[in-house]
This record gives C-alpha cells, sequence and structure tokens, in this order.
C-alpha cells in the first residue's frame, strides 16, 4: 500500500516524517557498530551502581535487594540555583530551571536487563517508577517528571548496570509539552481522548500492531521515526502510573518483558533503545486529555551492527525513514517471546482476541 514516497503526519506533535520504502534496497557502506552480546557479571566489583560499591563521590550503595534510587551524583538538574533571568531585544532569552535528578537501579543484578528479569521483578520497577513519581510530585515546585532509560553504550548508557534515570523539573520540556497541546486540542475539536481513538483505529486495522494483553497495546505508530520504535499505551484512559490497578501494573510487568524479549531477539543481541514515560503533569492543573504512554526509540537498522543517524535531511528539513511501521510491525510480531539466551524460558501463552 506504501510502497513510494510519502509524508506521515503524527498528530501527537503536529510534525510531518518522510517515509522512503524503496531505499531498503541500498547498499550499505557506512559506520557499522560492534555486535553488542555482552556477557556480564551477576555483580562488578568496579560497577559503582552494583551493592557495596563506592560511586565516585565516595558513597558506597547499601546492599540492596531490589530496586534502589539514589540523587544522581553529576545532575543535569540543581534544587537550588541563582533566580536569574536573562532578555535582550526578546532574541536571547534564559531562565533558570531548578530541579532533581535521581538513578534507579532494576535489581542488583549487574547482568539482567528488563527482558531477561522475571515478571516479579520488573513489578519491582513499575512500583518504583509509581513511588518516585508521587513522591516528587508532591513537591510544590515541580512540575514535570520525566521517567527513562537509555539502554546501550550507543544510546549513550555509560554503565551497563540496568538502571534508569528521574529528572523532575520545573517547567515541562518541549516534546511532552506539544503532545499535551495536541491532545488538548483534539479533545476539545472531537469530545474524545486522542489515544483512545488512536488504540482503536489501531485494532480495527491490525497493521501494526505488535503485542496486546488485557491492559496494554504496543504498535509501531504510523508516523514512526525510528526503525523499530514502538507506542506502548494503556487501554484504559489512565493519566499516570499511580492510577494503574494492581491488575494493570501487573500486565505492564507482561507486555514490558515481552516487548523488550521481541528487542533482543531482532538481531541476537542486547538491543540498544532510549524509552521514556509520558504522563500528567505534577503542576495540580486539571489534564484530562492526558493518555499514559510510553515511547521506544531504537537505533538499530539492519543488523546489530548498522545503525540509523539523524543527520543531513533530518537535522535540517524534516525525520525520513525507510522501512514503512507496518513492516517493521510484522517483523517485531513475529518473533518469538523467549529470549534467544534463555531458550529454556516458558512462553505465555497468546491472548485470543474477541
Amino acid at each position: 500500500m506504501f510502497d513510494f514516497p510519502h509524508r506521515r503526519f503524527n498528530p501527537l506533535t503536529g510534525e510531518w516524517i518522510l517515509v522512503s520504502p524503496h531505499r531498503t534496497q541500498r547498499p550499505w557502506q557506512g559506520q557499522q557498530e560492534p555486535s553488542v552480546r555482552p556477557h556480564l557479571p551477576v555483580h562488578d566489583s568496579d560497577c559503582y551502581l552494583c551493592p557495596g560499591n563506592l560511586r565516585s563521590g565516595g558513597t558506597r550503595n547499601p546492599d540492596y535487594r531490589e530496586t534502589f534510587v539514589f540523587d544522581n551524583d553529576f545532575p543535569a538538574l540543581l534544587p537550588k540555583i541563582q533566580a536569574r533571568t536573562f532578555n535582550t531585544s526578546g532574541l536571547l532569552k534564559a531562565a533558570p530551571e531548578k530541579g532533581l535528578c535521581r538513578v534507579m537501579c532494576f535489581s542488583p543484578r549487574h547482568d539482567l536487563s528488563l527482558p531477561q528479569m522475571t515478571p516479579a521483578m520488573i513489578q519491582t520497577v513499575i512500583t518504583e517508577w509509581i513511588r518516585q513519581y508521587l513522591e516528587l510530585g508532591s513537591l510544590s515546585w515541580i512540575n514535570h517528571i520525566q521517567i527513562f532509560e537509555n539502554k546501550g553504550a550507543m544510546m549513550g548508557a555509560s554503565n551497563p548496570h540496568p538502571h534508569c534515570q528521574i529528572w523532575a523539573g520545573q517547567s515541562i520540556p518541549m516534546e511532552p509539552e506539544k503532545e499535551l497541546a495536541a491532545c488538548s486540542r483534539y479533545m476539545q475539536a472531537n469530545s474524545r481522548c486522542l489515544l483512545c481513538d488512536y488504540i482503536d483505529l489501531e485494532l480495527q486495522r491490525d497493521e501494526r500492531l505488535v503485542i496486546e494483553n488485557d491492559s496494554f497495546v504496543v504498535v509501531v505508530p504510523f508516523w514512526a521515526v525510528w526503525p523499530y520504535e514502538t507506542l506502548l499505551i494503556s487501554r484504559r484512559h489512565t493519566a499516570d502510573l499511580s492510577q494503574l490497578t494492581p491488575n494493570e501494573q501487573q500486565h505492564l510487568a507482561d507486555i514490558l518483558k515481552r516487548l523488550t524479549i521481541r528487542y533482543d531477539n531482532l538481531f541476537q543481541s542486547s538491543f540498544p533503545y532510549s524509552m521514556g514515560w509520558h504522563q500528567c503533569p505534577t503542576d495540580g492543573q486539571p489534564h484530562p486529555h492526558v493518555h499514559l504512554h510510553a515511547h521506544f526509540c531504537p537505533p538499530l537498522l539492519r543488523s546489530a551492527t548498522v545503525r540509523k543517524f539523524m543527520v543531513g535531511y533530518e537535522m535540517l528539513a524534516e525525520p525520513q525513514r525507510d522501512i514503512t511501521a507496518e513492516t517493521a510491525a510484522e517483523q517485531l510480531r513475529k518473533l518469538p517471546e523467549v529470549h534467544f539466551l534463555a531458550a529454556s524460558e516458558v512462553t505465555p501463552p497468546a491472548r485470543r482476541r474477541s
């Protein structure tokens, strides 16, 4: 259907992307990253995130047994700063931004990322995400909380120990702000939620669906920029992680494991990505248009060694991709739910569609 150059619209941001499916046939002689299949120890004495080890600032980690959260030793945001603004002719503008940055280790195990963790271990991660969202959001001057994971060295992760970061700031950053504005406009015009309608459409068409369970849906979005980008969306219209029921938290653990196993199985490697949650701001204002979702943005294009770069046209004009969202979804959908490094793992039963 989409075998010709075309542009696709992203209703969440109001932006367009160029899709060029005919370019998948071009030969590749560009940069190739080293294949990533690390054999990590259970505990690394040189890792500053492992239990009992010293961090660079001299603090010793506790002998934690589940998750572990601490204030980032090298934070991008600071809680106390000089409140000075700068504005010259409306062209040179700067404003202070204070905040808090935390690091969250998923597990004491140095060698286990999300796809290799048990659902119960992933549920512990979700519980801590909720606790952090509520704790930081209770601060009167914190208006946005960004939970995100950079997995893999090519995504900027400075340590292979499975972990994520939590940045809480005064301002709502640009990407969430664009989505908030678009979803607000859609609700005002249609009296419905944009992502609720989008889920219904994707389930009807069944072209870009990757996996689903009773509480969540994963699709390669119609407007995806990254080769195997996915959008994880709650079925129920809920604003943030703290509103998930115990059953929904269990289903979230299930679908996170199944999705990340597929990622690792795609190229038989530890699959790199940036993942982040978009949920309700903590500014005390009503946001009925907000619908909980997570973005997974992986850079790998053709193999574990060939990645997509945002250069040239994409930096100066607009994003562009070669493989269509439909092709990427089909590839992910067909992958097994048993991790390639754990063939003995039991595959969960497939959910029947009504």
